[in-house]
């Protein structure tokens, strides 16, 4: 028996910031890091606040795990050419906001980036990228250890194994669920069916999905969970159609120079009346003010206007 779920993306910033639920969010880092891992919290960052209104740059999820490290989430469904320079931002700033004042930089604690992409970002055919530090001599190629004495710095969970110098540097995986051709190879593989699909199989088995099928059931879902979710959905398919329409309008504008301005103008104003006629819909179904918000972009002061 199989189970629709509702998107992974949606659940990210609804359902699985609930500590009942850091059991798939767990599961989903133990399949895809090779280790038992546990979600510890999440952790509240100036990305985080920042992101509820900004929904063209924003950290979907950061959260603290076994040992301290830090997982961040990311989920992203429209092409951004610079991308990769907000993954780079994400994990510089991950480290840099773990050292407050009074800290050494030996408390520094790993960080994990996990993007979830839905369009091609860079050229491969892989579904699944990771991404590490090493430094190679540039003469005989060989890799920079840590010495003894410094692998006493480490963390002990870090004190094992090889010894390379790069090891407590971030950790970069990118993923493309669209690109995966659905022959299921090993458990983490279950995870990127169920990411591309939407659909938890009763003989998966890898960690945390049969929770995730349980939790996020959108046969569970009450009236009120669903009408939130879709107009989430409606309004996703409205924006990425925003950014898709709005690069392509500035490729014509930059061939044609200023012949289409006027139209230009026309379509902003339109896509600006269909973000009010979402959050008339959205108000008019009770969804609180911070919720309509989120999903609409517009300010609270005009969402109260309406």
């Amino acid at each position: 028996m199989e189970k629709n779920i509702m998107s992974f993306d949606w659940a990210i910033k609804e359902i699985l910031r609930d500590k009942a639920n850091f059991d798939v969010l767990s599961g989903f880092l133990t399949e895809l890091l090779g280790k038992d891992v546990k979600v510890l919290e999440l952790i509240e960052s100036e990305s985080n606040k920042e992101s509820e209104n900004d929904k063209y740059n924003r950290l979907d999820l950061i959260a603290k795990i076994d040992n301290n490290e830090v997982a961040i989430f990311e989920f992203q469904t429209s092409r951004e050419n610079d991308f990769f320079h907000r993954i780079l931002y994400g994990t510089s700033r991950a480290v840099a906001q773990q050292l407050t004042e009074g800290k050494k930089y030996g408390d520094i604690k790993k960080v994990y980036s996990i993007d979830v992409v839905y369009f091609n970002l860079g050229k491969g055919t892989d579904y699944v990228y990771h991404g590490t530090t090493t430094f190679k001599g540039i003469h005989n190629n060989e890799t920079l250890l840590l010495s003894e004495n410094e692998m006493k710095f480490l963390p002990k969970h870090l004190q094992d194994g090889e010894q390379s110098a790069g090891k407590l540097f971030p950790e970069y995986y990118i993923l493309y669920p669209e690109k995966f051709d659905e022959n299921i190879k090993n458990k983490f593989d279950e995870w990127i069916y169920t990411l591309k699909t939407s659909v938890v199989k009763s003989n998966f088995s890898a960690a945390g999905i049969q929770a995730a099928g349980k939790k996020l059931d959108k046969a569970k879902m009450t009236k009120a969970e669903r009408e939130r979710y879709e107009h989430y959905l409606k309004f996703e398919r409205v924006r990425d159609s925003e950014i898709e329409s709005a690069k392509d309008e500035g490729k014509i504008e930059g061939k044609i120079e200023g012949k289409i301005e006027g139209k230009i103008e026309g379509k902003i104003e339109g896509k600006i009346e269909k973000a009010i006629e979402i959050a008339k819909e959205m108000k008019q179904d009770g969804m609180p003010i911070a919720q309509i918000v989120k999903y609409s972009g517009l300010t609270e002061a005009e969402i109260k206007s309406l």
